[in-house]
């Protein structure tokens, strides 16, 4: 088994698909998307692939270490300069052919209209997880 990340990334998906902000959307379509989410999961759960997540507010402040004795410097994030995550998952699963096919169900979540978003998820694997890549 190997453990990979999924980022749901609020840069959403192409814009000639479905590139509506999620806070354009209808309280239906936001409650179908989150129920979608959640019936994923569940899914994943059942076979024993699922191990956590969570949805994230677009707010949020990046921190750093300023040196000794000075206060951290906060900074951001500003959407147009740094990618903003929407929210992670975290899978347990037979391999990468696996974690790039629940990538890829993830990324048609309804959007606007109650058509799939189409938006990336960045795949990535947990260190000390086999990472391979098949072409």
């Amino acid at each position: 088994m190997a453990k990979y990340l999924l980022l749901k990334h609020y840069r959403g998906a192409p814009a000639p698909l479905n590139d509506v902000p999620m806070d354009q959307w209808t309280p239906e379509e936001v409650s179908a998307h989150m129920q979608f989410m959640q019936d994923f999961a569940d899914r994943l759960q059942a076979g024993g692939e699922y191990i956590d997540g969570q949805a994230l507010s677009p707010e949020g402040t990046f921190v750093r270490y300023d040196g000794e004795g000075r206060p951290p410097v906060t900074d951001g994030p500003f959407a147009e300069t740094k990618d903003l995550i929407a929210g992670w998952m975290v899978i347990d699963v037979d391999g990468y052919d696996r974690a790039v096919e629940l990538a890829g169900e993830l990324s048609a979540a309804p959007a606007a209209g109650g058509k799939p978003l189409h938006e990336w998820i960045e795949l990535r694997p947990f260190m000390g997880s086999p990472a391979t890549v098949t072409e």
